[in-house]
């Protein structure tokens, strides 16, 4: 089948295009995600389709969200007779993805664009309840930092807020060779489902701030971090010790003096 070689189109910056053409790295993924027929698999930035090329003929019919309006010709033609592909020009920032569950439960995979990758996740945890799961390329840097845990320096407010509303693990890595153009960085490949196990957080933009403050300022204590939001006797009667940094914080310490505060 004749198909757009990656290599000649012209990646664009401003939209974060790094075309996959490793084929084994593909066909990896491909396996990882197991498909099945009526799956509702929603892609995000499929670019010339070396994914979706794979997964279009297993479920018979996906939506795609492309912003880049020149390679949506050659998207068509790539998958073309493979099934019915409804590609949406859009932003994925900015769409609202309720609008696709109503053909079940959304398994969301894609090449996200690293420039946008932690807001998109972050507008992707809004629609958790629809979605059963996720399988993402991101920089490897990002993975890291979504699944660290607590006393790493790589530990922050993505590693909390992800695993507040996520189960999650790494797959495997991916070389920057595996693309064209090569990126700078090394990319991983990240699983994503809704917690099996939810957190209850009784407000959760009120938990939201306490973590962004305590990482915002991540060298200071627990003292000083929350001086202005709970006193050292409070934070000593949830069992947390006021010495603390915030990396030393498990995200059940977070939980409970955001609930603690939202209840007093």
């Amino acid at each position: 089948m004749k198909t757009f070689d990656p290599s000649t189109h012209r990646a664009k910056k401003r939209f974060g295009q790094n075309f996959l053409q490793d084929q084994g790295v593909i066909d990896r993924i491909v396996s990882c995600v197991r498909a099945k027929k009526d799956d509702n698999i929603i892609e995000i930035g499929p670019g010339l389709g070396a994914i979706t090329k794979q997964i279009l003929p297993v479920v018979g019919q996906m939506n795609v969200i492309e912003l880049d309006r020149e390679l949506i010709p050659k998207l068509k033609f790539n998958c073309d007779g493979l099934g019915q592909l409804t590609i949406n020009q859009e932003d994925a920032l900015g769409v609202d993805y309720n609008r696709f569950a109503d053909a079940g439960p959304m398994r969301i995979v894609g090449n996200l664009p690293y420039n946008i990758s932690t807001p998109l996740l972050f507008h992707l945890f809004g629609f958790l309840d629809k979605i059963k799961d996720m399988h993402f390329m991101l920089q490897k840097e990002v993975v890291l930092r979504m699944t660290a845990q607590p006393g790493s320096k790589t530990y922050g407010r993505l590693s909390v807020m992800t695993q507040s509303v996520c189960d999650l693990r790494m797959l495997f890595l991916v070389p920057p060779e595996s693309f064209i153009p090569a990126p700078k960085v090394d990319s991983a490949i990240v699983y994503l489902a809704p917690r099996k196990h939810p957190v209850t957080i009784h407000d959760r933009p009120l938990f939201g701030q306490l973590v962004s403050e305590a990482f915002n300022q991540r060298r200071k204590t627990l003292r000083n971090v929350w001086r202005n939001r709970i006193e050292v006797e409070r934070l000593e009667s949830l069992d947390i010790d006021p010495k603390l940094r915030p990396e030393q914080l498990s995200l059940e310490d977070f939980v409970r003096v955001a609930n603690h505060l939202a209840e007093n």
